[in-house]
């Protein structure tokens, strides 16, 4: 199959029509329909059923759905990171949302710096869901994610450091004065909401936005330790004593074979384990 075929399927089975498809990718439908009954000819399966006016998805269909957005997105994340391989000047790019290195990133950068393979390396900095994407489409070398929160599913991991949670709370909060909660204790609280799963608290795209939601009494959020260096003068944090706890991981594609990389993790696994037995306080 032809990354072209993929793509004008893709266009066909996210809006089921014919005619939408074919203006969205700026061809005539004559040739988008015969490129689609070509593939079908090759695959020997229908695709798509057609009648009554409307186009819906066979199973093999749904199955070629899900594998195409996979494949198309490895050739073009492979074509990145050709082109940065090619580049003048190597470079490692880590992806991180604020705060989410467990506090090892600046020892993992210094350690790093000492090694013979070492490169420039550049810290994107993104929001919760974003890492994994941008190590995903080759925008990003290595990612800091935490467990189980995020998919590895694609990605080699070491883990580097195991955090319990803390409850972050305005400092006007009835719970502010504790040495420590439990989750029984936050029951009825507005938990924030990384995505769309149960809860009555409100959904946040990034740190910025929940410590603000928070400083305003509308959310509560129970989040890793490390992020009381985040923590704005208004905000103060409590250990969750039955908090599940968080793994930071780094991450990286599977079958990398960048010499700088492989330093990278070597330089990581070194401060994790040298950082081991060191109990982080919450202020």
């Amino acid at each position: 199959m032809e990354t072209r075929e993929l793509s004008y399927f893709l266009a066909v089975a996210e809006e089921l029509h014919f005619g939408r498809a074919a203006r969205r990718l700026g061809i005539a439908q004559p040739p988008l329909s015969r490129a689609i009954q070509k593939l079908e000819r090759r695959l020997g399966v229908r695709l798509f059923e057609r009648a009554g006016g409307r186009v819906t998805l066979t199973a093999p269909g749904r199955v070629l759905a899900r594998e195409a957005v996979t494949a198309l997105e490895a050739v073009a994340a492979a074509e990145r990171r050709t082109r940065r391989a090619g580049a003048a000047t190597p470079g490692l790019v880590v992806a991180m949302k604020p705060g989410g290195d467990g506090g090892l990133l600046p020892a993992i950068l210094a350690a790093y710096a000492g090694l013979p393979e070492a490169v420039e390396v550049e810290v994107v900095l993104c929001a919760m869901g974003e890492r994994a994407r941008l190590l995903r489409d080759g925008t990003a070398d290595v990612a800091f994610l935490h467990t189980p929160y995020e998919d590895l599913t694609g990605f080699d991991s070491e883990p580097l450091v195991q955090e319990g949670g803390v409850a972050v709370l305005p400092l006007g909060h009835r719970l502010a004065g504790r040495d420590h909660v439990l989750l029984a204790d936050l029951r009825g609280e507005p938990l924030a909401r990384w995505s769309d799963e149960s809860g009555g608290g409100p959904m946040v795209r990034d740190a910025a936005q929940l410590m603000q939601l928070i400083a305003l009494g509308r959310a509560v959020a129970v989040v890793p330790e490390s992020v009381r260096g985040q923590l704005r003068d208004d905000l103060t944090c409590v250990p969750v004593l039955d908090a599940a706890p968080t793994t930071v991981v780094l991450a990286w594609p599977e079958h990398a074979r960048s010499a700088a990389l492989a330093a990278f993790v070597r330089a990581a696994s070194g401060v994790s384990q040298a950082a081991q037995g060191i109990a982080p306080v919450c202020h």
